[in-house]
Protein backbone atom coordinates (compact mmCIF):
# COMPACT_ATOMS: atom_id res chain seq x y z
CA UNK A 1 0.00 0.00 0.00
CA UNK A 2 2.93 2.20 0.34
CA UNK A 3 3.96 2.84 -3.13
CA UNK A 4 -0.18 3.08 -3.93
CA UNK A 5 -0.11 5.61 -0.94
CA UNK A 6 3.05 7.44 -2.83
CA UNK A 7 1.15 8.19 -6.04
CA UNK A 8 -1.99 9.01 -4.56
CA UNK A 9 -0.04 11.58 -2.39
CA UNK A 10 1.65 13.01 -5.56
CA UNK A 11 -1.57 13.21 -7.33
CA UNK A 12 -3.71 15.06 -4.20
CA UNK A 13 -3.79 18.26 -5.15
CA UNK A 14 -5.21 17.60 -8.34
CA UNK A 15 -7.41 14.71 -8.12
CA UNK A 16 -9.73 13.24 -11.21
CA UNK A 17 -13.33 12.32 -9.49
CA UNK A 18 -15.69 10.01 -10.82
CA UNK A 19 -19.07 10.59 -9.23
CA UNK A 20 -20.75 7.27 -8.86
CA UNK A 21 -23.75 7.63 -6.21
CA UNK A 22 -24.17 3.88 -6.61
CA UNK A 23 -20.95 2.64 -5.60
CA UNK A 24 -19.28 3.71 -2.16
CA UNK A 25 -15.50 2.37 -2.54
CA UNK A 26 -13.62 2.06 0.96
CA UNK A 27 -9.65 2.12 1.64
CA UNK A 28 -8.45 -1.63 1.21
CA UNK A 29 -11.01 -2.60 -1.05
CA UNK A 30 -11.17 -2.93 -4.47
CA UNK A 31 -14.26 -2.41 -7.11
CA UNK A 32 -14.67 -3.73 -10.51
CA UNK A 33 -15.59 -0.82 -12.67
CA UNK A 34 -17.13 -0.71 -16.48
CA UNK A 35 -16.34 2.82 -17.86
CA UNK A 36 -18.36 3.54 -20.51
CA UNK A 37 -19.53 7.09 -20.49
CA UNK A 38 -17.10 9.30 -22.42
CA UNK A 39 -15.86 11.93 -20.05
CA UNK A 40 -14.85 9.22 -18.08
CA UNK A 41 -12.73 7.26 -20.76
CA UNK A 42 -10.84 10.21 -20.93
CA UNK A 43 -10.48 10.51 -17.28
CA UNK A 44 -9.14 6.91 -17.37
CA UNK A 45 -6.89 7.15 -20.13
CA UNK A 46 -5.48 10.37 -18.90
CA UNK A 47 -4.72 8.57 -15.32
CA UNK A 48 -3.40 5.40 -17.07
CA UNK A 49 -1.04 7.77 -18.77
CA UNK A 50 0.19 8.87 -15.70
CA UNK A 51 -0.13 8.30 -11.98
CA UNK A 52 -3.13 5.81 -12.51
CA UNK A 53 -4.64 7.60 -9.69
CA UNK A 54 -8.76 8.79 -9.13
CA UNK A 55 -10.96 8.62 -6.41
CA UNK A 56 -14.72 7.58 -6.52
CA UNK A 57 -17.50 10.27 -5.21
CA UNK A 58 -20.74 10.30 -3.87
CA UNK A 59 -23.42 13.56 -4.72
CA UNK A 60 -25.35 15.29 -2.20
CA UNK A 61 -28.50 13.75 -2.00
CA UNK A 62 -31.09 15.48 -3.87
CA UNK A 63 -28.42 16.23 -7.11
CA UNK A 64 -28.29 12.72 -8.07
CA UNK A 65 -30.38 13.93 -11.08
CA UNK A 66 -27.78 16.51 -12.31
CA UNK A 67 -25.13 13.26 -12.79
CA UNK A 68 -25.18 14.23 -16.74
CA UNK A 69 -23.60 17.71 -15.52
CA UNK A 70 -22.15 18.55 -12.82
CA UNK A 71 -23.51 17.99 -9.21
CA UNK A 72 -22.44 18.63 -6.09
CA UNK A 73 -20.05 16.29 -4.53
CA UNK A 74 -19.89 15.20 -0.78
CA UNK A 75 -16.29 16.36 0.45
CA UNK A 76 -15.30 12.70 1.52
CA UNK A 77 -13.88 10.09 -1.55
CA UNK A 78 -12.06 7.51 -1.23
CA UNK A 79 -8.88 7.65 -3.89
CA UNK A 80 -8.07 4.50 -5.60
CA UNK A 81 -4.89 3.48 -8.17
CA UNK A 82 -6.28 1.67 -10.89
CA UNK A 83 -4.93 -2.11 -10.98
CA UNK A 84 -5.88 -4.49 -13.51
CA UNK A 85 -7.27 -2.96 -16.71
CA UNK A 86 -9.12 -3.56 -20.15
CA UNK A 87 -9.58 -1.34 -23.30
CA UNK A 88 -12.41 -2.83 -25.22
CA UNK A 89 -12.78 -1.91 -28.82
CA UNK A 90 -14.97 0.40 -28.86
CA UNK A 91 -12.88 2.47 -26.07
CA UNK A 92 -14.86 1.37 -23.13
CA UNK A 93 -12.80 -0.24 -19.73
CA UNK A 94 -12.70 -2.71 -17.81
CA UNK A 95 -10.74 -1.98 -14.75
CA UNK A 96 -9.99 -3.16 -10.71
CA UNK A 97 -9.84 0.22 -8.66
CA UNK A 98 -8.05 -0.15 -5.62
CA UNK A 99 -9.22 1.80 -2.59
CA UNK A 100 -6.04 3.02 -0.97
CA UNK A 101 -7.11 5.78 1.45
CA UNK A 102 -9.82 8.97 2.05
CA UNK A 103 -9.38 12.17 1.24
CA UNK A 104 -11.74 15.18 1.73
CA UNK A 105 -12.37 17.90 -1.00
CA UNK A 106 -10.10 21.26 -0.15
CA UNK A 107 -11.92 23.17 -3.80
CA UNK A 108 -13.24 22.05 -7.14
CA UNK A 109 -10.52 23.14 -9.54
CA UNK A 110 -11.02 24.77 -12.80
CA UNK A 111 -12.23 22.22 -15.39
CA UNK A 112 -9.75 21.94 -18.19
CA UNK A 113 -10.98 18.27 -19.05
CA UNK A 114 -14.05 16.29 -19.83
CA UNK A 115 -14.07 15.05 -16.50
CA UNK A 116 -13.96 16.55 -13.11
CA UNK A 117 -10.81 17.40 -10.87
CA UNK A 118 -10.69 18.66 -7.06
CA UNK A 119 -7.84 19.66 -4.70
CA UNK A 120 -8.12 17.55 -1.42
CA UNK A 121 -6.41 16.69 1.53
CA UNK A 122 -5.30 13.29 2.92
CA UNK A 123 -7.24 11.84 5.43
CA UNK A 124 -5.49 9.53 7.22
CA UNK A 125 -5.98 7.44 10.42
CA UNK A 126 -4.51 7.60 13.81
CA UNK A 127 -3.01 4.89 15.35
CA UNK A 128 -4.83 2.96 18.06
CA UNK A 129 -3.67 -0.15 20.56
CA UNK A 130 -4.45 -3.68 19.22
CA UNK A 131 -6.50 -4.03 22.25
CA UNK A 132 -9.36 -1.79 20.76
CA UNK A 133 -9.61 -4.28 17.57
CA UNK A 134 -10.14 -6.95 19.90
CA UNK A 135 -13.84 -6.55 19.73
CA UNK A 136 -14.11 -6.33 15.94
CA UNK A 137 -11.76 -9.29 15.59
CA UNK A 138 -14.38 -11.27 17.81
CA UNK A 139 -17.21 -10.07 16.44
CA UNK A 140 -15.35 -11.62 12.98
CA UNK A 141 -15.23 -14.67 14.27
CA UNK A 142 -18.52 -15.59 15.29
CA UNK A 143 -19.26 -14.25 12.02
CA UNK A 144 -17.20 -17.12 10.35
CA UNK A 145 -19.03 -19.73 12.51
CA UNK A 146 -22.29 -18.89 10.71
CA UNK A 147 -20.93 -18.85 6.71
CA UNK A 148 -18.99 -21.49 4.38
CA UNK A 149 -15.81 -22.61 5.08
CA UNK A 150 -14.56 -20.67 1.74
CA UNK A 151 -16.23 -17.64 2.90
CA UNK A 152 -14.90 -17.45 6.31
CA UNK A 153 -11.10 -18.68 5.60
CA UNK A 154 -11.40 -15.87 2.93
CA UNK A 155 -12.31 -13.30 5.36
CA UNK A 156 -10.17 -14.54 8.10
CA UNK A 157 -7.01 -14.25 5.38
CA UNK A 158 -8.29 -10.88 4.21
CA UNK A 159 -8.71 -9.49 7.74
CA UNK A 160 -5.84 -11.09 9.90
CA UNK A 161 -3.06 -9.27 8.44
CA UNK A 162 -4.94 -5.44 8.58
CA UNK A 163 -4.88 -3.47 11.39
CA UNK A 164 -7.00 -0.47 13.02
CA UNK A 165 -8.86 1.75 10.35
CA UNK A 166 -7.99 -0.29 7.68
CA UNK A 167 -9.63 -3.62 9.25
CA UNK A 168 -12.96 -1.76 9.99
CA UNK A 169 -12.67 -0.55 6.60
CA UNK A 170 -12.47 -4.47 4.69
CA UNK A 171 -14.54 -6.03 7.47
CA UNK A 172 -17.22 -3.17 6.40
CA UNK A 173 -16.44 -3.58 2.73
CA UNK A 174 -16.99 -7.32 3.57
CA UNK A 175 -20.44 -7.19 5.01
CA UNK A 176 -21.90 -3.64 4.22
CA UNK A 177 -23.79 -3.53 1.14
CA UNK A 178 -26.10 -0.58 1.80
CA UNK A 179 -24.29 2.16 0.11
CA UNK A 180 -25.77 4.78 2.60
CA UNK A 181 -24.27 2.25 5.57
CA UNK A 182 -21.16 2.57 3.54
CA UNK A 183 -20.82 5.93 2.82
CA UNK A 184 -21.31 6.55 6.72
CA UNK A 185 -18.14 4.44 7.44
CA UNK A 186 -16.33 6.36 4.83
CA UNK A 187 -16.94 9.06 6.93
CA UNK A 188 -16.47 7.94 10.45
CA UNK A 189 -12.72 9.40 10.23
CA UNK A 190 -12.38 8.36 14.05
CA UNK A 191 -10.57 4.92 13.87
CA UNK A 192 -12.07 4.05 17.40
CA UNK A 193 -15.92 5.05 16.65
CA UNK A 194 -15.30 2.96 13.29
CA UNK A 195 -14.29 -0.02 14.85
CA UNK A 196 -17.46 0.42 16.95
CA UNK A 197 -19.83 1.15 14.44
CA UNK A 198 -18.50 -1.91 12.44
CA UNK A 199 -18.71 -4.06 15.09
CA UNK A 200 -22.12 -3.10 15.59
CA UNK A 201 -23.13 -4.24 11.55
CA UNK A 202 -21.46 -7.79 12.03
CA UNK A 203 -22.93 -8.54 15.19
CA UNK A 204 -26.56 -7.54 13.44
CA UNK A 205 -25.31 -10.20 10.95
CA UNK A 206 -24.02 -12.61 13.05
CA UNK A 207 -27.33 -12.21 14.79
CA UNK A 208 -29.65 -13.27 12.05
CA UNK A 209 -27.63 -15.97 10.82
CA UNK A 210 -27.94 -19.79 11.88
CA UNK A 211 -24.96 -21.24 13.26
CA UNK A 212 -23.35 -24.05 10.98
CA UNK A 213 -23.55 -27.74 11.92
CA UNK A 214 -20.81 -29.68 13.20
CA UNK A 215 -19.10 -31.32 9.45
CA UNK A 216 -20.24 -35.26 10.66
CA UNK A 217 -23.05 -35.22 12.58
CA UNK A 218 -26.70 -36.48 11.69
CA UNK A 219 -29.49 -33.75 11.13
Amino acid sequence: MGEALDRVKSTIRKLKVFPLPSVVMLPGTVQPLHIFEQRYRDLVKDALAGDGVFALAQVVPGQEGRLPGSPELESMLCAGVIGVHELLEDGRYNLVLVGVCRARVVKELPQRAPYREVEAELVEDATIESEEELPLRQAVLELMARVPDEVGDKVAQVTGRLHGGLLADVVAGTVLHDVAARFEVLTQTDVRVRLREVTDEVMQLVARLKPRKPEGLLN
